[in-house]
């Protein structure tokens, strides 16, 4: 029987959910998951648990917040004034915006909270601090 191995490209299907068991995300028969073992597209963690399996067969892996999109990090968290956007612009609680860093990085960012003054803006991923579990089933290798 095949074992999925480093380097395999693999196809999975999976639901994945959150503590409070709310999916977050799933991929079945019409949209599955295809990558590479080895190559960095997914959560390492979470490679290191399909390693070995068997086509058909299913597994839970639970992830930690580290093991997945990390904590949510003050340093991701930026205060600006409301001044420096053009007066025009609506500015929405949960809306993304590129913006530029010094140096010409650019970053997503997630708007948490307007007013008169200034802008919160959140540079974490939506779920950075969460746990994660994924319901997966290996479908194919190769």
């Amino acid at each position: 029987m095949q074992k999925a191995k480093t380097g395999d490209q693999v196809t999975v299907h999976y639901i994945g959910t959150l503590d409070n068991g709310r999916i977050f995300d799933q991929r079945e028969a019409d949209d599955p998951l295809i990558f590479k073992l080895g190559a960095g597209q997914v959560f390492p963690a979470l490679e290191e648990q399909i390693l070995g399996m068997a086509i058909g067969e299913t597994i839970n892996v639970l992830l930690s917040a580290e093991q997945a999109y990390g904590p949510r990090l003050k340093e991701n968290l930026l205060y600006v004034p409301r001044e420096l956007f053009p007066p025009e612009q609506a500015l929405e609680v949960g809306q993304k915006l590129r913006i530029e860093l010094a140096g010409r990085e650019q970053r997503i960012m997630r708007i948490r909270r307007v007013d008169d003054n200034q802008v919160l803006l959140d540079g974490n991923h939506d779920l950075a601090g969460c746990g994660l579990t994924f319901a997966l089933q290996l479908v194919a290798i190769g």
